[in-house]
């Protein structure tokens, strides 16, 4: 099992290129389920999650390949048969996202087989709304030996309304109302940048959605979909990752191929904390220590909010600001599992519920952490580059499921770190 081995105490310094944003890319090749002719994906990530979405498309039968081009990777993906309606436990056990092909199978298909994917470190994250979608759009739905199993002789288009706001189900429900007869209407829909962009690339493929970015999505179902050539937008999420790190080491780093519309959110909380980020060209944002930080308050919410998967790097960049901050986590109910691991590092936080009070400064120091999840483990990797002295972060096959190469990258700035494999 990899682990990191960070000394920290330097700070980060350069330019890093983001990466296409692994939560685009997920969606966008389960899309590629309702056509049977070629779809190219570009920009795509070389991370753990993309080759589980690759494993699953495998055993569904579909064809896939990965290349890497100047920009990004390159990923070719023909799904002219399905050999299998299944998505298995041991798949969607190791990613959550996997759910995605229920309703690209069922749409296209007319069957889907699809493990149940369980609870997870952060918290439940129930897939009824997907379920009660696809039963609105007209599948049969039934749940035995821990599979949702759906079937539809031809879906027809519905009003939906979201009971809370859901990026999966809103596209799973999006994908399958494609192919669906006739029009859909989605209501409380999710908002994010990843939503958008996979209605952009549905409507390449011949789809007719409008609405995408704002919470009532109108879909006109077509007949067929064909193939499409399509750029995944980056991660706003890694992009929000780098713009903490910079202030937290009082380092300077202009981040490339990033989209600024995407972060104000973070762009906002980071510069109220005392960071410098201003837009340096044409999606590049250059980012410092603007002076000592600050504590600021913040509470996670849906997009166009704060988002929760910034809020373990936020709590890291807190440790190191002046006064309390008030975390308040309101997506998912187990969030705050860093929080004990940052403590082993010196941080004091004070963890009631769904909030989390961090005091600063503090000095921290290396330690042995492990972590628990994707989000938190970047948190540690950040509070290892503040720290005194060396980090060792164990179970970095977390990070590895959304951050491509991400010690390279910091690497490449000035941090020291290192891969460290067990033999």
């Amino acid at each position: 099992m990899d682990r990191f081995a960070i000394v920290g105490g330097k700070p980060v310094e350069g330019v890093v290129n983001i990466s296409g944003a692994k939560n685009a890319a997920l969606p966008a090749m389960a899309a590629s389920l309702l056509t049977a002719e070629r779809v190219v994906l570009r920009n795509v990530p070389r991370v753990r999650d993309i080759g589980t979405m690759r494993s699953l498309l495998d055993d569904l039968g579909v064809d896939s390949a990965l290349t890497h081009e100047e920009h990004g990777n390159r990923l070719e993906i023909e799904a002219r048969r399905l050999v299998n309606p299944t998505a298995p436990y041991e798949l969607v056990k190791q990613m959550r996202a996997s759910v995605l092909v229920l309703g690209p199978l069922v749409a296209r298909f007319g069957e889907a087989r699809v493990s149940m994917p369980g609870g997870c470190a952060i918290g439940a994250r129930p897939i009824n709304l997907h379920i009660k979608g696809l039963e609105k759009l007209g599948a049969s739905i039934n749940m035995e030996h821990g599979y949702v199993e759906a079937r539809a002789g031809g879906l027809k288009g519905a009003q939906f309304t979201f009971d809370t706001i859901s990026v999966t189900g809103t596209e799973n429900l999006m994908m399958a109302a494609a192919l669906a007869e006739g029009d859909t209407i989605l209501e409380n829909a999710a908002r994010e940048p990843e939503v958008e962009d996979l209605a952009r690339l549905l409507n390449k493929m011949g789809a007719s959605i409008e609405g995408a970015g704002t919470d009532t999505l109108r879909i006109r179902g077509a007949a067929k979909l064909h193939g499409a050539d399509h750029a995944i937008i980056p991660d706003r999420i890694e992009a929000g990752t780098f713009l903490v790190a910079a202030p937290l080491t009082g380092g300077h780093l202009i981040l490339k191929r990033v989209e600024p519309a995407h972060l104000t959110a973070t762009v906002s909380k980071l510069s109220e904390a005392g960071a410098a980020i201003r837009e340096a060209g044409p999606n590049e944002l250059e980012v410092e220590a603007g002076g000592p930080l600050r504590a600021a308050d913040v509470v996670t919410a849906e997009y166009p909010g704060f988002p929760t998967d910034m809020q373990a790097q936020y709590m890291t960049l807190m440790t190191q600001a002046e006064g309390a901050a008030v975390i308040t986590e309101t997506i998912f109910e187990n969030r705050f599992l860093h929080a004990l691991e940052l403590a082993r590092m010196g941080a004091d936080i004070t963890v009631n519920g769904r909030r989390a009070v961090v005091r600063g400064p503090v000095r921290l120091s290396g330690a042995n952490v492990q972590a628990s999840d994707l989000r938190a483990s970047a948190s540690l990797v950040l509070a290892g580059l503040a720290a005194e002295g060396e980090t060792i972060v164990d179970r970095v096959y977390h990070i590895d499921r959304g951050y491509e190469r991400i010690e390279e990258k910091l690497a490449r700035v000035g941090a020291r770190i290192r891969r460290v494999s067990e033999s």
